[in-house]
C-alpha cells in the first residue's frame, strides 16, 4: 500500500525531523517545582499570545478543560454550554465525576448558544437548583464542523454573562484555526474570557500538550488542580520544546489546511451519494453525509489507504492537517468516489 492519507483527526500528525532534534536538545528541569526553563518559556509565550497574565502547560485538552472548570466552579454549580460541545460529548462525564459540576447542555445552532438561550437557561438562586456559575463556549466547534465563533457573537454573549454575573470560559483547542479564519490575533478572541484553553497537538502538530491561560491567581489554582488530577510532570521540557516549535513555526500555515479542506469539500460534493455544502467549510474540518453503509464506506476507504471516522448517524468526518499534502486531497476524492460506487 502506498502512503496512508490519515484524515481521522489533526491529532495524528508525526513530529518532523527538526522537531525531534529540538526535543532531543531541549533544556529541562522539574516542572512540578516550577523550574523547567523550556516550559516556562512556552507558558510565557502562550500567555502573551492570548493576552493573559499567565499560562499552565498540561498534558491534554480534556485536562485543560477540566482544570478550568474546577477553577471557575464549585461542586454543585452548573455550566451552561452547547449540547455537542467537547466537554459534554467527548470527556467521559469528567466534570461530574471529578468535580461535582453539572453541565446544562442546550441545543445550539452551528455550535452557538444565543444570548436569549443563555438567559433562559440561567437559574435564579434557589435552594432546590444548582447555581448557574459559568458559560462555556468552544471555538472552533468540532462537532459543528469546525465552525468559527466570530467576535461579534462572542461580544453578544459577554453582555449576558456580565448581566447575570456568570463566569466565561473558552475551550479554544482550535482557537489558532479560528484566529486564522477570522484574520485576527488570538488575543482578540481570548480577551473576554476568564480562562481559555488552547491545544498544541492538533493543528499545530506537536505530539503532546495543551495550555490553560488566565489571571495569575487562576493559574496558581490551576497548578494545584493539575497536580490533584495527576497532571504534574517532571522533565517535561522535552515535549514543551515541541509545542514551542509548533507555535513558532506551524501557526501561519494553518491557512493551507483550511484551503485544502475547502478543496476536499468541493470534490466530495460532485460525488453522487455524498451530501455536503462546501460553503459550510470554515476551517480544517469536513463533515459530510453518505447515503450508503457508513461502515462499508469507511472500510472501502481504508482498504485504499484513506482513513476517516464515523461522526454520528450517516455522518463522516475528515480533518486536514500539516501531514496532508495538496495532492492527497485529489486522491481522497477519487477514493471516496470509488468507495461510494462499491457500496
Amino acid at each position: 500500500m502506498d502512503k496512508i492519507i490519515d484524515l481521522r483527526s489533526d491529532t495524528v500528525t508525526k513530529p518532523s525531523l527538526t522537531m525531534r532534534q529540538i526535543m532531543a536538545a531541549a533544556e529541562v528541569g522539574d516542572d512540578v517545582f516550577g523550574d523547567d526553563p523550556t516550559v516556562i518559556k512556552l507558558e510565557r509565550k502562550t500567555a502573551e499570545l492570548l493576552g493573559k497574565e499567565a499560562a499552565l502547560f498540561v498534558p491534554s485538552g480534556t485536562m485543560a478543560n477540566q482544570i478550568s472548570l474546577r477553577v471557575l466552579c464549585q461542586p454543585g454549580d452548573e455550566v451552561i454550554c452547547e449540547r455537542k460541545a467537547h466537554i459534554v460529548f467527548d470527556e467521559v462525564a469528567a466534570a461530574a465525576a471529578l468535580s461535582g459540576i453539572m453541565l446544562r447542555p442546550i441545543d445550539g445552532e452551528s455550535g452557538r448558544l444565543s444570548p436569549e438561550q443563555i438567559r433562559d437557561a440561567y437559574h435564579q438562586p434557589d435552594i432546590h437548583r444548582p447555581n448557574s456559575r459559568l458559560v462555556a463556549l468552544e471555538n472552533t466547534h468540532n462537532r459543528a464542523g469546525g465552525k468559527v465563533l466570530d467576535l461579534d457573537y462572542q461580544n453578544s454573549v459577554v453582555a449576558v454573562t456580565r448581566e447575570l454575573e456568570l463566569g466565561f470560559y473558552l475551550d479554544g483547542a482550535r482557537l489558532w484555526n479560528a484566529a486564522i479564519a477570522l484574520k485576527v490575533a488570538p488575543a482578540q478572541i481570548a480577551a473576554p474570557f476568564d480562562m481559555v484553553s488552547v491545544c498544541f497537538s492538533k493543528g499545530l502538530g506537536a505530539p503532546i500538550g495543551s495550555a490553560v491561560c488566565g489571571s495569575r491567581e487562576s493559574i496558581l489554582k490551576a497548578r494545584r488542580i493539575r497536580k490533584m488530577f495527576g497532571g504534574g510532570m517532571r522533565q517535561v521540557g522535552i515535549i514543551a520544546s515541541a509545542a514551542l516549535y509548533a507555535l513558532e513555526n506551524n501557526y501561519a500555515r494553518l491557512q493551507d489546511d483550511h484551503d485544502r479542506a475547502k478543496k476536499l469539500a468541493n470534490g466530495l460534493v460532485q460525488i453522487d451519494g455524498i451530501q455536503i455544502n462546501p460553503e459550510d467549510i470554515q476551517t480544517n474540518i469536513v463533515i459530510f453525509r453518505i447515503e450508503k453503509s457508513q461502515t462499508r464506506f469507511l472500510q472501502k476507504m481504508a482498504d485504499r489507504g484513506v482513513l476517516m471516522v464515523a461522526f454520528g448517524k450517516e455522518l463522516i468526518r475528515a480533518v486536514i492537517h500539516l501531514d496532508i499534502a495538496e495532492e492527497d486531497i485529489s486522491t481522497a476524492v477519487s477514493v471516496a468516489e470509488q468507495a461510494i460506487k462499491e457500496c
